[in-house]
């Protein structure tokens, strides 16, 4: 669940400078609050985008209001939080892109990671990479692919097939 927290500290080295890594990593986290109770709805769960976004802000309407509402201060303020979440939701900033960024890589990761342990093939999901927004982000997603793509050759070369 805090994976996406933790990828938005790798940011690479020609991206790290133009970001704010500390908001990258609230709204990475944030991003996954709305997730820990709609759940993580990925490509293949035939969900179109208009309802995840209403799922995902109808929780974090109950998180903000309901459970945050009346806590009084700390880092953020159930205001603040939903501020966080609707700068990623609206994409627009840097930051935003990034963490979405963020996501498709975590995606991406989990799926080659599943696919090594229990050597079963998950290429509907590779498709996430073509929607990586930011140059430098693309580049990882193109190695993890090529990466992947080593892996499953040497298996075939071995006679093991997905």
């Amino acid at each position: 669940m805090y994976r996406m927290s933790v990828m938005t500290m790798l940011a690479p080295p020609s991206l790290a400078p133009r970001l704010n890594l500390p908001h990258c990593m609230k709204m990475a986290l944030i991003h996954d609050m709305a997730e820990s109770l709609v759940g993580d709805i990925t490509p293949v769960d035939n969900v179109n985008k208009e309802e995840k976004a209403r799922r995902e802000a109808e929780v974090m309407n109950y998180i903000t209001k309901n459970l945050l509402g009346s806590v009084p201060g700390g880092m953020l303020t159930g205001d603040e939080v939903m501020k966080v979440f609707q700068e990623y939701e609206d994409n627009e900033t840097l930051e935003s892109k990034y963490v979405h960024d963020i996501d498709k890589m975590e995606l991406l990761l989990q799926m080659v990671e599943y696919e090594r342990t229990h050597e079963v093939d998950l290429s509907e999901f590779c498709h996430v990479a073509t929607r990586v927004q930011l140059p430098e982000i693309k580049e990882w997603a193109a190695a993890v692919l090529q990466e992947r793509e080593a892996f499953w050759k040497k298996k075939a070369a071995n006679g093991v097939s997905a």
